[in-house]
């Protein structure tokens, strides 16, 4: 009895220890699982193959921005509700439809496994699914999205590249898988590559002065002008006899730019098509322009992908959560 007591006591104080210090020790959840940019889609198939399947795909296969051939933001897979269990709950970025007494769009954090974002879409009938899904996609895109490049870049520490010449040269610094070689380093411009299947992923690096950029009316150009400077002098393309070739931006396409923020600091963000001047090479870029008003410059970050006949998406997935780590 007296050891009953005893053990009593003791759980009484550790659970008043417990909340006095407002920690309780969390519940262990596994790993999450799943490729890159792919998303798990519970819903019934009634519904899959209907005005809601026709919603969601309009949302999460949309194409995505600036590649040639076309592919959909997200590799989807479907299943019904009954599939979802096991391993497959432990999936990292999965959405969840379903018709219920309520109607609303959420997001769930981190509930069968570490790390994970659950899209929730419910609602009383099609209409209301498909409302909530066309208010809240586009958030939850950019959370998925989000989470993909915080996992890309978490597995990027386990090799990093150990060179200083971002630092040398730009005093900035980079994470950069050791995959990734210098291949060539001159004054103010820096270009890292990497192999693969019949190509390469390329990293580059300059800055002009602040004021390069004169009117919001012809920044596209402006910024045109820029790549095609640069790729003249730094970035040649394939030998032929009585040509020069050198790198540009695509000409039947004018490039996507949007504001954005990289580093703490405001940035333009900029996606668009490369091609070689009198040679039949191109592939797709993005483009970081930063204002770094305490150099007094505009510092350039640049990957761009050459992989004929493949698929690009993850590619320069890479390529952004790479540009993304640059800390000033």
């Amino acid at each position: 009895m007296k050891i009953l007591k005893t053990l009593a006591l003791f759980l009484l104080i550790t659970t008043f220890s417990c909340k006095e210090s407002g920690k309780e020790k969390p519940s262990y959840l596994p790993e999450s699982i799943g490729a890159f940019n792919s998303l798990t889609i519970v819903i019934e198939n009634s519904l899959w193959n209907g005005q809601v399947g026709d919603k969601l795909r309009e949302h999460f296969a949309a194409p995505a921005l600036g590649l040639t051939p076309e592919q959909a933001k997200f590799t989807i897979t479907q299943i019904p509700p009954s599939v979802f269990s096991g391993t497959v709950k432990n999936t990292r970025s999965v959405v969840f439809v379903q018709k219920d007494t309520i109607s609303r769009g959420h997001m769930k954090k981190d509930l069968y496994a570490i790390p994970q974002q659950i899209a929730v879409f419910k609602g009383r009938n099609n209409k209301e699914l498909i409302e909530n899904i066309d208010k809240n996609a586009e958030d939850f895109i950019v959370k998925f999205k989000a989470l993909e490049l915080k996992e890309s870049q978490n597995r990027f520490l386990k090799s990093l590249n150990k060179t200083k010449v971002f630092e040398e040269e730009f005093g900035v610094s980079l994470n950069i898988p050791s995959v990734y070689k210098l291949g060539r380093k001159e004054k103010n411009f820096v270009w890292f590559d990497r192999p693969i299947l019949n190509g390469t992923m390329n990293i580059i690096a300059y800055s002009v002065p602040m004021n390069t950029f004169k009117s919001d009316s012809t920044f596209v150009g402006d910024i045109i002008k820029m790549r095609d400077s640069i790729g003249k002098l730094y970035i040649p393309g394939t030998e032929v006899p009585g040509k020069v070739t050198y790198m540009i931006t695509e000409r039947a396409f004018a490039p996507y730019v949007f504001p954005t923020e990289i580093g703490s600091k405001k940035a333009a963000e900029v996606k668009g098509i490369w091609e070689i001047k009198n040679y039949p090479m191109a592939g797709p870029f993005l483009t970081y322009i930063i204002n770094d008003k305490e150099n007094n410059r505009k510092l350039v970050l640049e990957g761009f992908a050459f992989a004929p006949s493949a698929e690009k998406r993850d590619y320069m997935f890479e390529l952004e959560a790479i540009l993304k780590t640059v800390r000033f």
